[in-house]
């Protein structure tokens, strides 16, 4: 990670809520979602806002090599936005201990403040990480055979 990435630093991402999005789409394949309104999801505004961090990590990182993944969230949901709308995401940098980066991170569609909260992400190397998720296959493999 570059030196320049440490706390202070802010960051804008924006995004078109686009109709998979809303809580009937993105859970269609669940009942009883299906009669929900159709708003984005919890769910994937979560994704929304740790994607807005990951993009203002982007310029610090030596990508692919360097990747990160989010480890923590803790986002308030304010208000409902349609299909369609912009959000408008910004975030800043709180903290950057060793490989974790802590983020402060709010939304907004174009009415009003939709979600706030904060988001860590590790840095990972995605060789080794790759490797990682290879073994538990393996082991997971393994145990599902024994039954």
């Amino acid at each position: 990670m570059h030196p320049t990435f440490q706390p202070g630093l802010r960051f804008e991402w924006h995004y078109t809520v686009p109709e998979r999005a809303s809580v009937p789409e993105l859970y269609h394949d669940t009942l009883f979602c299906r009669d929900m309104p159709k708003v984005l999801a919890t769910g994937y505004l979560v994704g929304m806002m740790e994607l807005a961090c990951l993009h203002g990590m982007m310029p610090y990182v030596d990508w692919p090599q360097e990747q990160s993944l989010g480890t923590m969230v803790n986002f308030r949901h304010l208000a409902p936005t349609p299909p369609g709308m912009r959000l408008r995401i910004q975030g800043e940098v709180l903290e950057v201990e060793g490989r974790r980066v802590r983020f402060r991170v709010e939304a907004w569609d174009e009415v009003e403040k939709v979600c706030e909260g904060i988001h860590e992400r590790h840095l990972i190397d995605p060789v080794r990480f790759r490797d990682k998720v290879a073994r538990k296959q393996a082991q997971w493999r393994a145990m599902a055979k024994q039954e």
